[in-house]
């Protein structure tokens, strides 16, 4: 969590951390939205690999 922190407070003082803290927060999204996309598709995706696993 300190690291956090540091991190964070280093970002505040170089003006050029806001871009680097923008697309900190493009990939959280793009994290959040793949775990829950494995979430809803993951019994899915695990029968489509047990049949291609049983068909060979």
């Amino acid at each position: 969590m300190a690291l956090i922190q540091t991190l964070l407070a280093s970002l505040r003082r170089d003006e050029e951390g806001q871009g680097l803290a923008e697309y900190a927060l493009i990939l959280a999204l793009i994290a959040i939205v793949a775990i829950i996309a494995l979430i809803f598709l993951g019994g899915r995706v695990s029968q489509i690999l047990s049949n291609v696993g049983n068909s060979v």
